[in-house]
């Protein structure tokens, strides 16, 4: 089968076969599309290496048809089109996970659209509502607003009526987030804007920058606010005002979703699900696609994405 390697900083493709053995609980599934992710960057860069026992191949959500089911799987049959959440593996033909990792395709999407909103959507959910335990009073700063995650997180709190603060680099974005429901935007280049936050504050923050961000995050979270963060994109150091941390009792959290368990992944997508399926299936909430590829095209799209010209995901169409 096809599949990506890593090169010099560069994706290839090239020949391999898919060795390894169906076990009980587990699907294989026949890509047809694969999404790409800022850790898919970050590990060509050789800065995000895949968990132990994982692949090599990068790729961490896909979308395609079950060719061949476990023994034990109950979910599923072949022939059914799924979306899966992966560790890793996805820019390739065919992929080996546990049947906990995959939905079903949502009901008039394009396998497309199925490949560009687990990993991103699963990140929102888990961070946010899991992990900061969100309140429908409570004000959410989303970082890279226009991204795959922000653009997922901006339509989870829209559908539950939370406010939210959509930062972003352009004020093309800036329309953009609107659209998608942001209460505020604001420019992240514009100091006038960083002060139309300073009346109410924020409750949660979800942070992929890491570095210099967290101190300014702090300055606009009220007292008992949370910032998750879930990314280094702006350094790994930074600093922490810690009497600011006491005195409103503030918490930091780090978060990363790619090395859990497939127990713990099935129970994050199983709640997710159970919570806005409908909004799925009505296609009130839906993955926000910038374009997609031809997967021989990969290099290219990921230097798009790496200039931050995105507005939501882009997929590589494995067949193209």
């Amino acid at each position: 089968m096809r599949v990506a390697s890593i090169k010099e900083g560069q994706i290839e493709w090239n020949e391999a076969e898919l060795s390894k053995e169906l076990s009980a609980h587990q699907v294989k599934i026949e890509i047809s599309h694969a999404g790409i992710n800022r850790a898919d960057l970050m590990q060509v860069a050789g800065a995000y290496p895949p968990p132990p026992g994982a692949s090599d191949i990068p790729g961490l959500e896909c979308c395609g048809q079950i060719v061949a089911v476990g023994d034990q799987v109950d979910t599923f049959v072949v022939g059914d089109d799924v979306c899966a959440l992966l560790a890793a593996g996805g820019y390739a033909q065919h992929v080996i996970v546990d049947q906990q990792q995959v939905l079903p395709l949502p009901q008039g999407w394009s396998k497309a659209q199925g490949a560009g909103w687990l990993e991103t959507f699963a990140t929102a959910y888990l961070n946010v509502f899991q992990l900061a335990r969100v309140k429908p009073s409570d004000r959410v700063l989303v970082h890279a607003a226009a991204g795959g995650v922000g653009t997922s997180l901006l339509q989870l709190c829209k559908e539950k009526g939370i406010s939210t603060v959509a930062v972003v680099g352009t004020d093309e974005k800036q329309t953009f987030c609107q659209k998608l429901g942001a209460s505020l935007s604001i420019n992240r280049h514009h100091e006038r804007d960083w002060n139309a936050i300073e009346k109410e504050g924020v409750d949660v923050i979800l942070n992929p920058i890491g570095g210099d961000s967290i101190a300014r995050d702090q300055h606009f979270l009220n007292t008992e606010g949370r910032i998750v963060l879930i990314g280094l994109m702006g350094g790994r150091e930074g600093q922490v005002d810690f009497g600011r941390m006491l005195i409103k009792r503030q918490r930091i959290i780090g978060s990363t979703l790619r090395a859990l368990s497939a127990e713990r992944k099935g129970a994050i997508l199983s709640e997710l699900w159970a919570e806005f399926g409908d909004a799925f299936n009505a296609r009130r909430v839906m993955p926000m696609i910038d374009q997609v590829v031809p997967a021989t095209d990969v290099n290219e799209a990921m230097d798009y994405m790496r200039e931050n010209r995105t507005f939501g995901k882009i997929v590589l169409d494995m067949n193209a």
